[in-house]
């Protein structure tokens, strides 16, 4: 969902997604007006290191912005534990921001409030066109059939990063492209004194990424064809437990990490002592660290079996940023011209460099500087083995429920308490009983 997720996203309770879906779109009028043509308010999504390193990045292009249209933008960055809760919230009392960011994989839940403007034909045609934007960051804008919820801003991909030289002390000469070959690894990183994976276990946004991978990998899915929820089937209680056994059985993610929420896996890898990092476009974030380029690799996630990034494997879901406009604006035009001017070809150069992403309008994604080595893997990932999270309206509930499931079972694993196929069934049935009922 995004480039550097700071945090899991907070708990989203039932009463608030049912309170947001009466609301009807969370606008008294019932849609916008231009009766404040000359401001906005930005809800901007945390991408970088840290806020002020968002800011320094987007404050150069809001001027930019001013000056072409005479519309000033008042800008807040929103860190991920806050974002969504502070989105519903907006929708629920219909006082929002103008435009704001939305991890793609929201898009569906905050469709089905109404809270958000419809990006038909006529409102694409006002930013140049659906055609702009290539296929698999559209596949993350809303439920399908219907217009999208949004329009994409960045788009990302998971990689596993390791160190070079890590890896050539442990005798390693390429990075692992399977699960058995990661653990087998590890061992020999092990007897070198590092750590060999780093992972959040306490972020439920990372977990819900992981697992939703490790499903796939498994011939699995988190909801039926029809949107229901599906948590204890057999191929997706495989998947969680292979994931948590990564540190409950294999002991290749180190205990402690099953307390880390905010980036310090990331910090752990960017100080040389951790081997391996499995992380969404994570290079301006090593590079604020200080960590050089040239100190590590990147290469596609590992897989159960066979060849990463051949297009029969996901490795990653589509991960990326969207762009939204509340319905209640008092400032459409506005609104709709700054979403033009930041999926221009211009600053979709300038910001997805910024933030190590890739660009989702084609035309800006053909730039060269967008095929380096590390960009050239996220590419190829996002256009042949990257999945879509499911596009369902209770998507950002599963979120919440499954991933607080996998947190638990961290924790468990931590504790050096057994995680059991029936233990993570348990959980996971417990995560389903908290879906909405249908």
């Amino acid at each position: 969902m995004r480039s550097i997720r700071a945090a899991a996203v907070g708990a989203v309770t039932l009463s608030l997604v049912l309170a947001a879906s009466a609301c009807g779109g969370g606008s008294a009028t019932g849609g916008g007006s231009n009766d404040s043509p000359k401001t906005l308010t930005y809800w901007a999504s945390n991408q970088g290191a840290g806020i002020e390193v968002d800011k320094k990045v987007l404050q150069p292009e809001l001027a930019k912005f001013e000056k072409q249209t005479g519309i000033k933008v008042k800008l807040e960055v929103v860190p991920w534990s806050d974002l969504l809760n502070r989105i519903l919230t907006a929708t629920t009392s219909g006082q929002g921001p103008d435009v704001l960011n939305i991890g793609n994989t929201w898009s569906a839940s905050l469709q089905a409030t109404g809270a958000l403007l419809p990006w038909d034909a006529a409102n694409f045609g006002k930013i140049g066109g659906r055609d702009r934007f290539v296929d698999s960051a559209l596949g993350s804008t809303g439920t399908a059939g219907k217009d999208p919820a949004a329009v994409p801003l960045y788009s990302m991909a998971y990689a596993l990063y390791y160190n070079k030289k890590i890896f050539a002390d442990a005798g390693i000469a390429r990075p692992p492209a399977t699960w058995q070959e990661l653990i087998a690894d590890g061992k020999k990183i092990q007897a070198g004194g590092k750590q060999v994976l780093g992972a959040e276990g306490a972020n439920v946004s990372e977990n819900i990424h992981h697992v939703f991978v490790f499903a796939k990998q498994h011939g699995a899915d988190f909801f039926t064809a029809d949107g229901k929820p599906d948590f204890t089937s057999d191929g997706v209680v495989a998947a969680v437990e292979q994931y948590v056994g990564l540190m409950a059985k294999d002991k290749v993610i180190p205990a402690g990490n099953a307390e880390y929420a905010q980036n310090q896996s990331v910090s752990d890898f960017a100080k040389g002592r951790t081997a391996m990092l499995l992380w969404q476009s994570a290079s301006a974030n090593l590079a604020s660290q200080g960590m050089s380029e040239d100190a590590y690799g990147i290469a596609p996630v590992p897989v159960q079996s066979g060849t990463p990034g051949s297009g029969t494997q996901v490795n990653s879901m589509v991960a990326g940023i969207n762009l939204a406009v509340f319905k209640n604006t008092h400032n459409l035009d506005g609104a709709t011209s700054f979403v033009k001017f930041m999926t221009s070809d211009e600053e979709q150069r300038i910001l997805n460099k910024a933030y190590s992403s890739i660009p989702p309008v084609k035309t800006a994604q053909a730039d060269p500087a967008f095929n380096a080595p590390a960009n050239a893997v996220l590419k190829n990932t996002l256009a042949t083995s990257a999945a879509a999270l499911p596009q369902v309206a209770d998507e950002s509930q599963f979120e919440t429920a499954v991933g607080t499931a996998v947190k638990e079972l961290f924790a468990d694993a931590a504790a050096g308490r057994p995680v059991t196929t029936a233990s993570v069934k348990a959980k996971l049935a417990k995560a389903q009983q908290q879906m909405p009922a249908k």
